[in-house]
């Protein structure tokens, strides 16, 4: 793959293809048949160089060798596009008005091309299968028919660091049958076909010995005694054989008095939710009936949170082991290659130096560069993030070796120059400090030229972008453009300045056109996934945010110490880091660091079947989001008994044979004989139907192993990645449906893992001691509260789609119960929002109207109440001592949950259910991650929504319960004081978990806007004033009353 090739525009539908040079000429439209001639419908053909013919260099206008002779002998010698002069090129014979072109005569060279046949005989018909697959027909009619095996696409194994089996059948790549009738393989492989286990054989016969001394040191063939060997060799060996990872389960001092207060939690729960039935409130039965419903809620929603984390785990990871075991010295690298994935919408809302950061730390990832490659997917066509990305490849030809010599952590530049601490630790070279100091200022150019660049867009030609050979930017009307590829750096022209090989780095943007679904982030990523199958194809992929960068260089080899693990890898679909942000100031006001989540309840659900997909810091294997089934463990006999005792097993059915069986044996072979090519064909249109029609792709998805077709060239992978990026390139797929990122909800993460999770594979959850990755989240109150608001509304529309956890994936019994708890737990949890917003305003009822939700309590219930509060607390401080989540974290959690619960919560479950049953859609904008440069300066700013007039409300009306409360119960002596404890008690847990909410509304300078106020004490006035006018819990008294007017009647 180039990396100097220039941009690559496009659209496959209609028929186009351009490229943009930086410094060149405006290239003219190029059809996009470029392996066919354009005038006799043959293949183009190979030079005799290898590379791929061309007959025009001016526009490359398809012809193949004989045509391109005719011409020049008997036609106008002119390309019959562009009209241009063909120049003689080599091996082809001379003509009138040759001379005048070149002084070099190889005459001697002009009939020897048979030689040259001859010696690259053995290479194309090596080749033959591979060219025929990758410019074959399938079903939108590209190439000649393949005559032979034209019904049955064959299948090309990719060659990277180890050889692919010959037959890549599911069940001999390891994993089980696909939901749709994909488990027949399409075609094996011929004998000499490339990838093939005996062509490979043939071909490097250095293979042999190497598995054979590989296996010689693992004991598996004779040969010298132990005795004979080093014992630090035997020693080395020993620890290659041993796991790469391990499950460290929680001391049993801390989990076992864990699980017994939650069953004793749970029976005290039961107990008194028996007594809030049996004991009504008969002058408030509204209130009493009210706060009963809400408890029972919070009784099943606590249920569905709190059993999931029932089996707590932690994990170890080895990473010398997999050095030993797959970076052996002398020997090819045989860790697996990652493909990374970036996805960035709008410049404006995630700064383009944010973008680059995380771009140069994953090329700087302490991994083999020849295996890593970084795609970023620009789904707003801007300018801008291409601008941008370019200057990010060229400096990080400086960036990438200094970061690998001095081994420096983080190795984003921002975040490694602005870390307070001592960054001579551990640094031994001389040179250093002076390096540092040079990349340093290099790194403040790079920010200035991004600034300016940043600057530069904020004012928009009338006439739209204009690149710098004067080509109109193809992405300049954002909702209807090309699909456009750029190779920033690759194998060829990706150097550093030491010389050395850098990782690949692709700009891709896909097509869009007006009238098409484009399904936002999810459509994004499986456009990068097709591409990047198309163009390195590698086993597994990682997903980062573009604010997400890489702060722990070796996060990739963690990774792969689960999924390349021989015992439990193969069943593994993804790995999940933890989500760790950066910028939160130290109180985390409004627990953006959401650490009980991801150091308590992901923990809980690694010891089931593995925790749920979170957006990003993942690392998927590329066959679980292709939609095959994991491999199948050995089945256990069923049990088989005689006819005498039905009562245990089956009855073992003895086969069925007619009179005609005898002679028919022959027949009935010849019928399964057709009937296994009639399957043959069906699996065919099933790949396209699947996985969509492009012969190159619908190849890699058969790759365990990942690679390319050996014969593929950059000029053809490039074509096919514009094609699988093209518009309609989903249609009548699978797509979103059964494959890649599921589409059907703005929070796309939790349907893809859940998706997994039900056809049988399991998750991991790793936690290195330094975190693997770091991002930036949203600490303003007003973004933290819409960002909660998006996904809480993907969780409603989850919940009423057809992957309700409530209803799908009972059919296979793969998903775990407890893993289902979880999952329903993640789309119900926004209408606690209704019970909650109730319990927050019954307090100030109570105090309003001088009423109370439970009947005076005697000494015995009193112990139920008691109970319960001693189980609540010791849950919470038993699952702190398990975690290490500190109590001040805890509590944070607790607040939000309340603050969300009563804003953004209740606003999701309305706006689902407007979206649900009246069809209106809500649209949402990507959350601003830029931040002020003053610290923690956006946490003071205040922005103003809509979502902040409920809590506003709830605390004005709590207040003012407070004030009456106790003004009432001074006016009216002693007797009042008691039973006012209790409503104030009540009040107050509500206001102490607002206190964050009413603190970002005062901001720094304690002022609230106007508009705020005005809204909030009017529906609290109006609220106040109507209930003591209608007063509608108390019972009413019929007939005259009995008190004493004063008057003489």
């Amino acid at each position: 793959m180039e990396a100097s090739a220039g941009l690559v525009a496009g659209s496959h539908n209609r028929n186009e293809l351009v490229v943009i040079h930086g410094h060149e000429e405006h290239k003219p439209l190029r059809n996009l048949d470029g392996q066919v001639c354009e005038i006799c419908g043959d293949e183009v053909g190979l030079t005799v160089d290898g590379d791929l013919f061309v007959a025009c260099n001016e526009c490359g206008f398809p012809v193949c060798r004989p045509c391109y002779e005719y011409e020049r002998r008997e036609g106008s010698q002119n390309c019959p596009q562009c009209k241009t002069r063909y120049k003689r090129l080599k091996g082809s014979p001379r003509v009138e008005g040759d001379d005048d072109e070149e002084d070099v005569d190889d005459i001697e060279h002009e009939f020897n091309m048979n030689e040259d046949d001859q010696h690259n005989k053995g290479i194309k018909n090596n080749e033959q299968i591979a060219e025929a697959m990758l410019h074959g027909k399938m079903s939108y009619g590209r190439g000649p028919d393949d005559e032979e095996n034209s019904q049955f696409p064959p299948v090309i194994a990719g060659v990277r660091s180890r050889p692919v089996s010959g037959e890549l059948t599911y069940l001999s790549h390891g994993y089980g049958d696909k939901p749709s009738p994909l488990h027949k393989r399409v075609h094996p492989y011929p004998p000499s076909e490339p990838g093939s286990e005996k062509w490979d054989e043939k071909k490097d016969g250095g293979w042999k010995e190497r598995m054979d001394d590989w296996k010689l040191q693992q004991g598996n063939l004779g040969g010298p005694e132990p005795d004979d060997m080093n014992d630090t060799d035997m020693s080395m060996i020993d620890e290659a054989r041993q796991p790469l990872s391990r499950k460290v389960s929680i001391a049993s001092s801390k989990i076992n008095p864990y699980r017994m207060i939650i069953v004793a939690r749970l029976f005290i729960l039961a107990a008194f939710l028996r007594y809030r039935l049996m004991n009504p409130v008969h002058d408030a039965l509204g209130l009493w009936l009210t706060s009963v419903i809400c408890e029972i809620w919070f009784a099943i929603s606590w249920i569905l949170d709190q059993f999931p984390k029932w089996y707590p785990i932690e994990r170890e990871t080895y990473l010398d082991r997999l050095s030993l075991r797959y970076e052996r010295e002398g020997e090819p690298n045989m860790l697996s290659p990652v493909d990374v994935f970036v996805s960035t919408v709008d410049p404006m809302k995630e700064p383009p130096l944010n973008t680059a950061n995380t771009v140069l730390s994953i090329l700087a990832m302490d991994y083999p560069v020849e295996k890593i490659s970084c795609y970023i997917s620009d789904d707003g066509s801007s300018m801008l993030t291409f601008e941008a990305l370019s200057e990010t490849a060229e400096f990080a030809r400086k960036w990438v070796p200094f970061c690998k010599k001095f081994s420096i952590e983080p190795r984003a530049p921002e975040m490694y120059f602005c870390e307070k601490i001592d960054y001579l630790k551990d640094k031994v070279q001389p040179t250093f400090v002076k390096e540092r100091r040079a990349m340093k200022r290099e790194y403040e150019e790079f920010k200035v030229r991004i600034n300016a660049l940043v600057a530069k867009a904020t004012k928009v030609p009338p006439e739209g972008w204009i690149m710098q050979d004067g080509t109109p930017w193809p992405g300049n009307n954002t909702k209807d453009h090309p699909g456009m590829i750029q190779v920033f750096l690759g194998h060829s022209g990706g150097l550093d300045t030491e010389g050395n090989e850098l990782p690949r780095l692709v700009y891709v943007s896909r097509e869009k056109r007006p009238g098409f679904s484009h399904h936002k982030k999810a459509g994004a990523m499986n456009a990068l996934v097709r591409v990047s199958g198309v163009l390195t194809n590698a086993p597994f992929m990682l997903n980062l945010d573009c604010d997400h960068y890489v702060n722990n260089s070796k996060a990739a080899r963690e990774a792969m110490c689960f999924l390349m693990d021989p015992q439990i890898g193969r069943k593994v679909c993804y790995v999940q880091f933890p989500q760790r942000f950066d910028g939160i100031d130290r109180n985390d006001r409004y627990a953006n660091r959401n650490t009980v989540f991801f150091d308590i309840n992901m923990k809980g659900l690694d010891g089931i079947q593995g925790p749920v997909y979170v957006g990003t810091g993942c690392v998927f294997r590329r066959q679980a989001l292709y939609g095959y089934n994991p491999p199948r463990g050995p089945k256990r006999p069923k049990m088989v008994s005689c006819d005498c005792c039905p009562c245990f097993g089956r009855r073992k059915k003895l086969p069925k044979y007619s009179k005609n069986d005898a002679n028919g044996d022959g027949a009935n072979l010849q019928l399964q004989g057709m009937d296994d090519d009639k399957e043959l064909l069906m699996s065919q249109m099933n790949f396209e139907k699947t996985f969509g029609q492009s012969a190159i792709f619908v190849t890699s998805t058969l790759m365990e192993q990942g690679g390319v077709p050996p014969s593929s060239s950059p000029a053809a992978m490039l074509k096919e990645a514009i094609h699988v990026i093209s518009c309609g390139y989903e249609d009548k797929t699978e797509w979103g449906i059964e494959l890649g990122w599921i589409y059907g909800s703005i929070t796309e993460d939790i349907l893809t893992g859940f998706k997994m999770h039900c056809r049988g594979w399991r998750s991991i959850y790793c936690m290195p001691k330094r975190p693997a990755f770091k991002g930036t989240a949203p600490i303003n109150l007003s973004d933290r509260l819409n960002q909660v608001l998006r996904w809480a509304l993907g969780s409603i529309e989850i919940f009423f789609s057809r992957h309700s956890p409530l209803l799908y994936g009972y059919k296979g019994g793969k998903l775990k119960w407890l893993e289902r708890f979880a999952y329903v737990n993640t789309t119900i949890y926004p209408f606690t929002s209704l019970p909650l917003l109730a319990y927050c305003i019954l307090p100030a009822v109570c105090l309003l109207t001088d009423k109370f939700i439970m009947p005076p309590i005697s000494t015995f219930a009193s112990l139920f109440f008691i109970a319960l509060f001693l189980s609540i607390f010791g849950t919470g401080i038993l699952e702190l001592r398990w975690s290490g989540v500190s109590i001040e974290e805890w509590w944070r959690n607790e607040q939000f949950w309340v603050i969300g619960g009563v804003s953004a919560h209740l606003y999701a479950v309305i706006q689902g259910l407007l979206k649900v049953l009246a069809g209106i859609d809500t649209s949402f904008t990507v959350t601003a991650k830029s931040a002020d440069d003053e610290d923690f300066g956006e946490l003071y700013a205040f922005k103003w929504t809509t979502l902040l007039i409920p809590p506003t409300t709830i605390l004005i009306i709590n207040l003012v319960g407070v004030v009456a409360g106790i003004s009432d119960a001074i006016n009216n002596g002693y007797e009042s004081w008691g039973p006012l404890f209790g409503k104030l008690f009540f009040a107050f847990w509500v206001i102490v978990h607002l206190y964050p909410f009413l603190k970002g509304l005062m901001g720094r300078q304690n002022r609230t806007p106007t508009i705020v106020v005005i809204w909030s004490v009017l529906l609290a006035s109006i609220f106040s004033l109507l209930w003591v006018r209608i007063d509608p819990f108390v019972l009413k008294t019929k007939g005259p009353t009995t008190k004493q007017c004063g008057i003489n009647c």
